[in-house]
């Protein structure tokens, strides 16, 4: 209003300075210009605000930009195969160091961006095959996933962590999928020897972001040093890995301050983890997700800490998470 009114003025200051007509005509229309130009202005101005009120939703809902699939659901966590169509890869033992090969399961899409990766190794005497149901499992809901082959089947734990981070280097350095993985996002995971190498491996590299140990044996029961968001399962009917003496001393000796859990299997062995089974794949998928990828969507069935039930003996847990 105020531009309007001032223009106004100098139109009529126009006029008593310049009586010509022609010349009074063209000042008007002169004047008139300029309105229309502040006005112009103006408008321009309170479009771009009403863009930015617009668009600020928006730039908050990007806090987390590394969700990857749709918004979890209870069915759809404990389902054998999640949103991305998968495809596998063999990596021989002739080709890398620092363990034996291994399977490569990978989402095949590729708008997305880049996936988090995850190593699996299996326990003593076993090989690939014992843990290949957690591959396409957890690759169909976004992570890139290597089930590996130890040097040996009767490597020790240490032996196993090791073999972690090295095929966790091949997956970012050298593998045919490197490209898609994103190396700041790493997580380690094991059965039996191989649960006990994930807790050395996290011990070893603290920037690795989950671990997950499935009825994890290891000689050594305290881990004050891992600084890594831990996931302990055992299981009630265990005789080779008692929970007494590896799941629950391991839960005990990680840091009161870290993100961690303990879930027991019920009516479960030691032996559990090695064939499809529901409740692994929920709370491992539900813990991986949470922590390599933060997504916070996952946090829902991780806190409050799920209750005993058909499946659950236990669980223990800190809430809410920190990390």
């Amino acid at each position: 209003m105020q531009q309007q009114h001032t223009g106004n003025a100098q139109l009529a200051h126009q006029a008593q300075a310049r009586p010509d007509a022609r010349t009074k005509g063209r000042s008007a229309d002169s004047g008139r210009a300029r309105l229309r130009s502040h006005l112009a202005a103006l408008a321009a101005l309170l479009t771009i605000g009403g863009l930015a009120t617009l668009t600020a939703p928006g730039a908050q809902a990007a806090a987390n930009p590394y969700e990857r699939g749709p918004a979890p659901t209870t069915s759809s966590i404990e389902a054998a195969r999640g949103p991305y169509a998968v495809a596998q890869t063999s990596v021989s033992s002739l080709g890398v160091t620092g363990f034996g090969g291994g399977t490569i399961y990978y989402p095949t899409a590729t708008g997305d961006g880049t996936f988090g990766a995850v190593a699996i190794s299996p326990g003593y005497t076993a090989t690939q095959s014992s843990i290949a149901w957690l591959g396409p499992r957890l690759a169909s809901q976004g992570f890139v996933v290597l089930t590996i082959d130890t040097l040996t089947t009767l490597d020790q734990p240490d032996s196993r962590g090791r073999q972690l981070l090295a095929a966790l280097d091949y997956l970012t350095q050298r593998s045919s999928v490197r490209g898609r993985i994103d190396s700041s996002r790493l997580g380690v995971m094991g059965h039996s020897m191989g649960g006990g190498g994930t807790l050395e491996a996290a011990k070893s590299r603290p920037s690795l972001q989950a671990a997950v140990a499935l009825t994890g044996w290891n000689l050594d029961k305290s881990w004050p040093e891992i600084q890594t968001p831990t996931l302990l399962v055992g299981a009630d009917g265990d005789s080779i890995a008692p929970v007494r003496t590896h799941s629950e001393p391991f839960y005990a000796g990680l840091p009161n301050s870290l993100d961690k859990a303990y879930l027991e299997l019920d009516n479960a062995t030691h032996f559990t983890p090695n064939t499809s089974n529901t409740t692994i794949g929920k709370y491992s998928l539900a813990w991986l997700k949470r922590f390599i990828d933060n997504d916070t969507r996952y946090e829902q069935f991780l806190c409050p800490l799920p209750s005993p039930g058909p499946t659950i003996e236990e669980y223990r847990g800190n809430c809410p998470h920190t990390s």
